[in-house]
């Protein structure tokens, strides 16, 4: 650990920090879904340009500028594309971008230019494509409350494995991956994730308590990959974090990584239950 890094222990994060963020995102998020859905689109698609612009960074090294700027333009395309034109419109203009990139790249040269466009399609698929279907879910019936239920199943799966985590983290889950996170963190993660898909299901939805159990187990393993797979990524890459936007989170990549592998399943899982 350098000398500028600071230990914050199990948790591994400034809590307070962290804690008022993640408050204030999710007012935010809550603010655009019930006063206008189009609004959270809009914020979906800013999150991913903010989201895309740190991963080009971070994977495409010596990507030239003329493509960073026209990744950050793709990414809050395809989002809006979503809201627009639905399925259809999310994967056509993933296609479109893709064949963009293929293009662009062209301009730069040939060094380089596998490395680079193969990791440019990669950053498109990781944030603005997954993130399209929570686009997709707030579109629906009831969609305001959908997107919010897969936001607090998310979010249960971080808060529940980070308390049991860390008082009681003692078996590490995946050491080479991310130390930090147990198996004691992963029962706690599980036992919120059960009680909080019960509940939006039964009060909510009005549906079998039985199916918040089965889509809370899911979209906790799911989260719980998300995360294992962002730490990954840093750890292949040499980075702590995505960038440093977030206080106590990190960049908005750190914030998103289990968010948009569970949108892509709350998409279709609800899309079966409800």
């Amino acid at each position: 650990m350098t000398s500028n890094q600071t230990d914050y222990g199990k948790a591994g994060r400034n809590l307070p920090a962290a804690t008022a963020v993640g408050i204030g995102l999710l007012v935010t998020v809550i603010a655009s879904l019930f006063i206008e859905v189009r609004f959270f689109a809009i914020l979906v698609a800013f999150a991913a340009m903010l989201a895309v612009r740190e991963l080009s960074k971070s994977l495409a090294v010596g990507l030239s500028d003329r493509m960073s700027i026209l990744l950050q333009i793709l990414a809050p395309t395809m989002v809006i594309a979503a809201s627009v034109a639905g399925v259809e419109g999310l994967v056509s203009a993933f296609v479109a971008s893709a064949l963009l990139v293929l293009t662009v790249r062209l301009l730069d040269g040939q060094e380089a230019y596998v490395h680079h466009v193969t990791r440019s399609i990669f950053a498109l698929v990781y944030a603005p494509l997954l993130a399209g279907f929570a686009v997709l879910l707030s579109t629906q019936d009831d969609g305001a409350w959908k997107v919010l239920a897969f936001i607090l199943l998310t979010a249960a799966t971080d808060l529940g494995g980070y308390v049991a985590g860390a008082i009681f983290g003692k078996h590490s889950m995946a050491a080479n991956i991310s130390p930090k996170k147990s198996w004691e963190g992963f029962a706690g993660a599980l036992i919120l994730q059960l009680v909080v898909g019960v509940a939006l299901w039964v009060y909510v939805f009005e549906q079998p308590w039985w199916e918040g159990a089965i889509v809370g187990f899911a979209m906790m393993i799911t989260a719980t990959i998300g995360d294992l797979i962002e730490s990954m990524i840093k750890r292949d890459l040499g980075i702590k974090d995505m960038g440093s936007l977030l206080p106590g989170h990190g960049g908005a990549m750190d914030r998103l990584d289990s968010l948009v592998i569970n949108s892509f399943m709350a998409w279709l899982l609800f899309g079966f239950f409800l």
